[in-house]
């Protein structure tokens, strides 16, 4: 039985993709798990494992190893906020005196208020600030280099395209590596769908934009009121209505992705990452879907079994698994 069989209805306009076919939604929500997995022509590929960030942290200590053993140049874009892998990979990087002086790491957002101030390095709940203290700051002082090479989003470089300027200059055209992790909206970043400073006549154009201050939807700011920093408590009151962000020239531009879903309340399961999952990686590639133009190039999203997990039965609007 499908969800619109017995009361069909259109979603909410304010939603993104909310013109798309019931039909299209149904099928996207209903993918199987032996059907998750797959490789485009791009070279994009999908994986269903336990532990996507475990990967993370293991691919992001593996570049940085290579870039030292190598002595080459690497640089990456880094998703916030991630605590867990960054001071797993700083435990990694001490005790194996890996040295990151060929790093340039690039954290992809930061608040920003009404007026399109950016938050200060000193805000707890900064994006920039996690960055730094639970990256940059866990390294030894010894193996880590200067604190130029972990960029961040400031008042000073928050102008239109400055910050992908910066990526550009240090990545020798983009970054070697974006790692990111969808949002409820279907945002990388704070590249949300349907935001005036993002808009465009077309996908062609929409991937040349840089970085800027953009305005958050309401699905990223009841998204960010979910996690710890700002309470964790639906507190939307405290998160800040814009935002300094990358742009989708900065996705297209790297020479590689790599994705994890894997939010997950860990006391129930609940999530609200399993529907834009699907909607991401099956769905069409769009604006209206930022993050799906991932499946441009090459690149590994690493979905988690919970979130590949089937939706429950809409008898009664009660999944089968809580009856």
């Amino acid at each position: 039985m499908g969800l619109y069989d017995e009361f069909r209805f259109k979603p909410a306009e304010f939603l993104p993709n909310s013109d798309m076919p019931l039909e299209e939604l149904e099928r996207v929500r209903n993918i199987k798990r032996e059907d998750m997995e797959y490789t485009n022509e791009n070279g994009f590929q999908v994986k269903v494992v336990l532990d996507p960030e475990s990967l993370m942290a293991l691919d992001i200590f593996t570049r940085i190893l290579k870039s030292d053993l190598e002595d080459t140049h690497f640089t990456f874009i880094c998703p916030n906020q991630h605590p867990v892998c960054y001071t797993s990979v700083a435990e990694m990087i001490n005790k194996y005196n890996v040295n990151c002086r060929n790093i340039d790491a690039f954290a992809m957002d930061e608040w920003a208020d009404e007026d399109g101030n950016v938050a200060p390095l000193t805000y707890g709940a900064g994006l920039g600030y996690s960055f730094i203290n639970h990256f940059y700051m866990r390294i030894r002082e010894d193996l880590r280099p200067d604190i130029s090479h972990w960029h961040v989003h400031t008042q000073e470089n928050k102008g239109t395209g400055v910050y992908t300027s910066i990526i550009e200059e240090c990545g020798d055209g983009g970054a070697d590596v974006i790692y990111s992790a969808t949002g409820w909206p279907g945002h990388t970043a704070f590249i949300d769908p349907r935001t005036k400073e993002f808009a465009a006549d077309s996908l062609e154009e929409f991937i040349t934009l840089g970085s800027r201050i953009v305005t958050e939807t309401p699905l990223t700011i009841a998204e960010n009121s979910l996690f710890s920093p700002m309470g964790a408590s639906g507190d939307v009151w405290a998160v800040p209505p814009k935002a300094a962000t990358i742009g989708p020239r900065d996705v297209v531009n790297s020479r590689e992705r790599f994705e994890v879903h894997n939010i997950l309340n860990s006391q129930s399961g609940d999530t609200w990452q399993r529907m834009i999952s699907r909607i991401e990686l099956y769905g069409p590639i769009s604006m209206e879907c930022p993050a799906s133009i991932f499946r441009l190039g090459k690149g590994t999203c690493y979905v988690s079994e919970a979130i590949a997990r089937p939706f429950g039965s809409w008898y009664n609007g009660i999944p089968d698994n809580r009856l």
